[in-house]
């Protein structure tokens, strides 16, 4: 089984919903991203803006005065980082300063020139799917299909705009405009969204779904086992990458599934 690669989540904001200010000061958020890159983190996915239910839109400008001088930080220290952004501006500046993947929640939507700037940038693109932000309600009659079918109109018309597909990766989007049911359904189906030939990125941590299963007021930090699990899962069903805020819980999940299926010590 080979082991997906993982993106350790560094939100540089004050409102995510998990850890919203702990690494709004750029040297807090360098620190957090070289401590993610110590426990095994692959990547170190940088954002700027909060996609929890209710938060306020970031400018451009804003999100850039952000991410900007952390991904540069990070990438000086050597560590590979990915932009999460629905901007094309601050992908495009964020690649100009050392990012190789743009991981856009909206799957271009959100902003009309954000799949030409990928194409000229030539960094990986993440296209997830999103029918609007986390906590939207939105009904799917067979939402394993619909998904499916968006994110390839999507990954067609970031194809159109010049982004070569071998450069594209697919995310479910869970958790966004999806209630818990979709949510394990998505996961079920995981082993068709990879037998599709695309790289998928699975991001489920410390997500709602996963905190359902949990006491009432549990911490949430709690949900990193649910969050662990769900990584093993997502390795034995051909993930490519998962994203994750606890990077150390995680790989040794990843570590246990891999000796498993190898059968060695």
């Amino acid at each position: 089984m080979s082991r997906p690669l993982v993106l350790g989540v560094l939100n540089v904001t004050p409102d995510s919903f998990s850890d919203g200010g702990e690494h709004l000061a750029p040297d807090a958020a360098v620190a957090h991203g070289l401590r993610l890159t110590a426990d095994g983190a692959d990547l170190v996915d940088v954002g700027g803006e909060s996609t929890r239910p209710g938060a306020a839109p970031v400018t451009p400008a804003e999100e850039a005065g952000r991410v900007l001088p952390v991904v540069a930080a990070l990438v000086a220290e050597g560590v590979r980082v990915s932009i999460d952004t629905v901007h094309a501006s601050t992908a495009e500046a964020a690649v100009d300063a050392g990012a190789v993947v743009v991981n856009d929640v909206s799957g271009g939507t959100a902003d009309p020139r954000m799949l030409a700037a990928v194409a000229a940038t030539g960094a990986e693109y993440v296209v997830m799917h999103s029918l609007g932000p986390a906590g939207a309600a939105v009904t799917y009659r067979d939402v394993v299909r619909e998904v499916a079918d968006e994110l390839e109109r999507r990954v067609a018309a970031a194809v159109a705009a010049g982004i070569p597909e071998q450069r594209i990766v697919i995310d479910p989007g869970l958790g966004f405009a999806k209630g818990a049911a979709d949510n394990w359904r998505l996961l079920a189906a995981l082993p068709a969204f990879v037998a599709t030939g695309r790289r998928v990125l699975v991001g489920a941590s410390r997500k709602r779904f996963l905190g359902a299963l949990l006491p009432d007021g549990a911490p949430m930090a709690a949900r990193d086992l649910p969050t662990a699990v769900v990584s093993a899962l997502a390795a034995r069903d051909g993930a490519w990458a998962v994203r994750v805020h606890d990077v150390a819980a995680t790989r040794l999940a990843l570590e246990v599934a891999a000796r498993a299926a190898e059968g060695t010590a």
